[in-house]
């Protein structure tokens, strides 16, 4: 199946990868939660949504700034490397990504669609005003430098609507591609997990990269199991 799926990259012209979770879980990203209990008290919900940010938004930005803390400590790993050179074999390559670590952009990729935002970049409430801020710790609550209104981290929270722009360019790229990765998704977060759906109607070779089976493991051309750091510098040999 590997074998397979070289051949047909070797062979593309158009190539869309789409990332989740386990490609940084590899440079050891912990899980949304986080393993030491400290936030284990609260639901997701309750930290990255609007109606949180709007009750409380010191508790959503020390949550924030523990998260960037943890980032800003670990690095891209051989599978984002893996991914550059793979872009600059191929003439149309795009990545579209889940994560918000920014490290598909720190390792080099250079058209990378970040879906649900990214937790290096914040935005005004007020002004709208959007800029990167690699602050560690950052301020918490953080304020506009233009109008002093208070920022909020610039990700896409439960119950918001993708930006049209990073899904207009995803739906694009999965539309011209002859083949898409899917690397380290749970593949049950949608929209993203109808994307290899997406893909294969247009006629791509759809494959999927994962630790474990998912639930569109068998709707793919190919499943793999394995680590990304592993299976993704392999597709270059």
């Amino acid at each position: 199946m590997l074998r397979d799926l070289k051949t047909r990259l070797a062979g593309a012209a158009a190539v869309t990868v789409v990332t989740g979770a386990g490609i940084s879980a590899d440079s050891g990203i912990p899980t949304f939660r986080g393993n030491d209990g400290l936030w284990n008290k609260y639901r997701p919900e309750e930290l990255a949504s609007p109606e949180a940010f709007a009750r409380d938004p010191r508790l959503v930005w020390t949550w924030y700034n523990w998260r960037r803390e943890l980032i800003a400590a670990k690095q891209p790993n051989p599978a984002h490397h893996a991914l550059v050179e793979l872009e600059r074999r191929v003439n149309t390559f795009r990545i579209i990504t889940q994560n918000v670590d920014g490290f598909h952009s720190l390792a080099g990729s250079q058209s990378v669609s970040e879906i649900h935002g990214n937790i290096w970049k914040v935005r005004c409430t007020q002004c709208g005003r959007v800029a990167a801020n690699r602050d560690v710790p950052i301020a918490v609550p953080p304020c506009c430098a233009v109008c002093r209104g208070l920022l909020r981290p610039h990700i896409v929270w439960f119950g918001e609507s993708l930006d049209p722009g990073e899904l207009r360019q995803s739906h694009d790229a999965l539309r011209d591609c002859e083949v898409l990765l899917i690397i380290g998704t749970s593949g049950v977060v949608y929209p993203a997990a109808s994307f290899g759906a997406v893909a294969k109607a247009r006629g791509a070779f759809v494959a999927e990269l994962n630790r474990d089976p998912t639930p569109q493991s068998d709707l793919v051309d190919a499943a793999i199991h394995g680590a990304a750091k592993d299976l993704v510098p392999e597709l270059l040999d």
